[in-house]
């Protein structure tokens, strides 16, 4: 799983040539934290259909406020470089990968 700045984004996730789960993250939120584990093996599993990206919200404010993220954590799949799915809060593995089901 990598790490995402407000410098590589376009780069990492809009020019991706898979589509992309992009979490947005914070170092103070219990729930983001919970979730690591979870992108982890979501990201060694699933790795050749999806990529999966953390972006830290309080050092990358511009990508954060660009697509109006609020809550942590919030997960976006981008795919052609365009969000196509929004999520917030954690979740279970398997749920997140049923809600995943129809853009991967």
């Amino acid at each position: 799983m990598t790490d995402v700045t407000d410098a590589d984004f376009e780069t990492e996730v809009i020019g991706s040539e898979l589509p992309v789960l992009v979490e947005f993250t914070a170092d103070w939120c219990p729930p983001c934290r919970q979730m690591g584990p979870v992108l982890k093996a979501l990201a060694s599993e699933e790795g050749d259909r999806l990529k999966v990206v953390q972006l830290n919200v309080d050092h990358n404010p511009e990508t954060t406020n660009a697509y109006k993220v609020l809550s942590m954590p919030t997960f976006m799949v981008f795919r052609g470089g365009e969000p196509v799915k929004a999520m917030v809060g954690a979740r279970p593995k398997r749920r997140l990968l049923e809600e995943l089901s129809d853009v991967l």
